[in-house]
């Protein structure tokens, strides 16, 4: 398997360094990410480097994209006012290899939504004390109430994973894992939780490729710990260990459901699309709101911010 550091003749192909050039620009918000699209495309016309069909073909496809995102995100704003108003609790539960998009979808999902209501959870490594704890027991505090979803980036089927893989539990707890987790799973759900569970599936190529994206931009090197380049030589292990898990954990109350993410965008919305089908949302009425106008006294007098108090105007 070639190094991560290094080129192969893959790397140098112009269209995979076009692909990397798409993986770099991706992680932007929507509204600068349309626009920088545009001057990609823009670009390639002036230059010739497509034909005009391919760019009619790419503007159809992002044109169809943004659309559909945008529409959808407007449907999750009624999600969300249905879930405040009957008081429904929710754990959407997103998991995958490294760079396979959870991220990426977690934040089209929340953009548009109130974090009070609709808040991530995002938990490092466990500590000393949380290691003596009962597994699940750090998860439990994070549960939401009623009138909430909480969208867990990774969660309790790290053991699973990256522990299993890892060596970071013990045979013994990893089979205790499997023992519990259903019932741990069918409580929630009888105590009014609905639980949805999304396994983002990516491929080798795909992997590789996002990995590279992220050594290339700055921005996002972060994202590249040693744990997931660890990650990239354990390929077939996690693999197993993956089958392994969707086949125990797959039950009735919280049934697994794969996405197919080699292609972030259409991920997103297929993620997006199915989330909404899982709860019988209604649009809520709003009551109309009327701005009041501003009370005003003769006797007040606004006080000037003192110069050394100011941010510098440096833009």
């Amino acid at each position: 398997m070639d190094d991560l550091n290094t080129s192969s003749s893959l790397d140098l192909d112009p269209a995979w360094l076009r692909r990397v050039q798409n993986e770099l620009l991706d992680g932007y918000d929507e509204e600068l990410e349309m626009e920088m699209d545009d001057r990609v495309l823009e670009e390639a016309a002036r230059q010739g480097g497509a034909p005009s069909s391919d760019i009619a073909a790419v503007n159809g496809q992002r044109r169809t994209y943004f659309r559909e995102l945008f529409r959808l995100q407007g449907e999750l704003v009624k999600l969300q006012d249905w879930v405040v108003a009957t008081g429904h609790k929710v754990v959407i539960i997103f998991e995958g290899r490294d760079a396979a998009g959870k991220g990426g979808v977690i934040k089209r999902i929340t953009q548009r939504l109130n974090p009070r209501v609709c808040r991530v959870v995002a938990l490092p490594a466990p500590n000393d004390r949380e290691r003596t704890q009962w597994y699940f027991q750090r998860y439990v505090t994070h549960l939401p109430a009623g009138g909430e979803i909480v969208l867990l980036d990774r969660s309790w089927y790290n053991r699973a994973g990256v522990e299993k893989v890892m060596g970071f539990c013990s045979d013994e707890q990893y089979e205790a894992f499997f023992r519990d987790v259903p019932e741990f799973e069918k409580m929630l759900v009888r105590n009014g939780i609905q639980l949805i569970k999304y396994w983002f599936s990516i491929s080798d190529e795909e992997q590789h490729l996002r990995f590279m994206g992220r050594i290339h931009d700055p921005l996002k090197q972060w994202k590249l710990s040693p744990m997931d380049l660890e990650s990239r030589r354990r390929w077939e292990m996690y693999t197993k260990v993956k089958e392994v898990m969707l086949e125990r954990t797959h039950i009735p109350e919280s049934p697994w459901w794969v996405v197919q993410a080699n292609d972030k965008k259409t991920a997103r919305l297929n993620c997006i699309h199915h989330l909404l089908q899982q709860m019988p949302y209604t649009e809520i009425e709003r009551p109309g709101i009327v701005l009041p106008p501003r009370e005003r006294h003769e006797d007040y007098k606004r006080q000037a911010v003192p110069d050394d108090m100011l941010v510098p105007t440096v833009y």
